[in-house]
């Protein structure tokens, strides 16, 4: 598995915990693919601890994670959490727990992440914008404690605080509508709900100015993914020398770069958005902690 072979490469990872959530298959049809992936499961090495926990049924992209955040979170005051079709640089790990340590007591700031949108703008090696995202994030056990699964309650606290022009980036893209897609059972998106519920709650999240994560998932064997597509493909840094200490405030700079990339976009379909990516055929999901 690219995603397991890509974090053996960093070198903190013999330090880490490693937590795999396997959903059910969907079908008979699924069934050979998930045992498949079990075995291939089993024969991990290379972290400090392995725990592989298993789901007889479907439980679905939306509750696998909800669920599997909230169980690891009850043990450990922090996570970093993958899918199983992401990439990571092999400086993946050092950012993600550097961020974790430099922000753990700062209630300002809700969440790392570690993937960020190719934009044309250079951005700055880290940066700070409102709400969460969910390609490679590290959270601690009090920023979950702000997540909302009701989808309703967020989108009517948006609208309620007139906020639903700055919620979509200037509207330069509809995630209001995203998330009345969500109660209207259009999506099973857990992210937008983790968006909504950090925005609302006016936190922010550190972001990389260069990736240190790539999503491979874009094909058609993802749930909400009918062909390929390269608008979302990064070269992944590979080269780090520690956080530079920036004010935790929103970056203008890069909410203006990811407007101008959203608009230039505005030819994808939503179904795309990263929100929704996950891996019909096995459903793994692979919960990384610290």
């Amino acid at each position: 598995m690219k995603t397991l072979s890509s974090l053996l490469k960093c070198k903190e990872v013999s330090t880490h915990d490693l937590v795999v959530f396997s959903d059910g298959p969907k079908n008979d049809y699924t069934n050979k693919q998930v045992e498949s992936v079990r075995s291939l499961l089993n024969s991990i090495t290379g972290f400090n601890s392995v725990k592989i926990i298993t789901n007889p049924v479907n439980k679905g992209l939306a509750s696998s994670i909800i669920s599997g955040v909230t169980k690891v979170l009850k043990d450990y005051e922090s996570i970093i959490v993958l899918e199983d079709d992401m990439v990571v640089s092999p400086y993946f790990l050092t950012y993600m727990n550097d961020g974790l340590e430099k922000y753990q007591n700062d209630d300002r700031v809700i969440s790392i992440h570690g993937y960020v949108y190719p934009v044309d703008q250079e951005l700055p090696e880290t940066f700070f914008l409102k709400g969460a995202n969910c390609w490679g994030w590290a959270t601690w056990r009090r920023g979950w404690n702000l997540f909302n699964p009701d989808g309703q309650y967020l989108f009517d606290k948006i609208k309620r605080n007139n906020l639903s022009k700055q919620f979509n980036f200037n509207n330069s893209f509809n995630y209001i509508k995203m998330l009345r897609d969500q109660i209207n059972g259009l999506n099973d998106s857990w992210a937008i709900r983790w968006y909504a519920s950090a925005f609302i709650a006016n936190k922010l999240t550190l972001y990389p100015g260069k990736s240190f994560v790539h999503n491979i998932g874009f094909d058609s064997s993802g749930t909400h993914c009918r062909s390929t597509t390269s608008r979302f493909d990064v070269l992944l840094n590979n080269s780090y020398s520690g956080l530079e200490t920036v004010n935790v405030v929103e970056s203008s700079q890069a909410v203006k770069s990811f407007e101008g990339y959203f608009l230039s976009s505005k030819t994808i379909s939503s179904r795309w958005i990263p929100y929704f990516i996950s891996k019909a055929f096995n459903k793994v999901r692979i919960l990384f902690k610290d």
